[in-house]
């Protein structure tokens, strides 16, 4: 199989693409990213690419699964329009540019609590893309809803405490359904999800992420 993964230098990312070049069903592994990496591989291609400018790149995606993990923090986009874009334009461009390809399987990480008319912008936003990409026609559409991911040298502090204190509820049994996830663990369900071959839509819940 070939694989092109967007997002590729995020926390889901980063495993995702190790995962998928130990994987043997996995030939060849494409990622689209703003700047070079320093990943070794004969099973990788890197393309350096504008997200602004999906025409100049967006040929190249062609192979059996596009994933999907791209996304930042309002903190780091500095506005809600920012985040917009990289969260939903930049992976909504992606989405439709390798469908036309004729690419069968897409996989999306998302939010538990996605919702096109949530309140929140964050869940509204993840929603409005997950309906957005379901309309795309693809054999297998994928999402995933994770909660809050542990994030291999996380320095966000306030990423690690919400962590922290969802882990000391989730011991004395409250908000199960909200426990963190490890970030290997959702690139793991990502892989084994796309290797079952293309099956509708499917909506893969916080607590089904481990069971997949």
């Amino acid at each position: 199989m070939k694989a092109l993964v967007i997002g590729a230098t995020g926390a889901v990312g980063k495993d995702l693409v190790e995962l998928l070049l130990a994987d043997e069903a996995f030939e060849r592994v494409d990622i689209f990213v703003r700047r070079e990496v320093s990943i070794l591989s004969a099973k990788l291609v890197v393309h350096v690419v504008d997200f602004d400018h999906p025409e100049t790149w967006s040929d190249c995606l062609q192979g059996d699964v596009l994933f999907s993990c791209l996304g930042t923090t309002i903190r780091a986009a500095g506005s809600q329009d920012a985040q917009w874009k990289v969260d939903y334009t930049y992976q909504l461009d992606a989405a439709k540019a390798a469908r036309s390809n004729g690419v069968p399987t897409y996989v999306l990480v998302s939010s538990i609590g996605a919702h096109p008319q949530s309140r929140v912008f964050y869940t509204r936003m993840k929603g409005t893309l997950e309906e957005a990409v379901q309309d795309l026609g693809y054999d297998g559409c994928i999402i995933l809803r994770p909660t809050s991911l542990i994030r291999k040298g996380s320095d966000r502090f306030g990423e690690k405490a919400g962590v922290a204190v969802l882990r000391v509820f989730n011991a004395v049994g409250l908000m199960r359904r909200l426990a963190p996830i490890p970030t290997e663990a959702v690139a793991a369900a990502m892989i084994r999800l796309a290797r079952r071959g293309p099956d509708g839509i499917e909506i893969i819940s916080a607590q089904d992420i481990l069971k997949v």
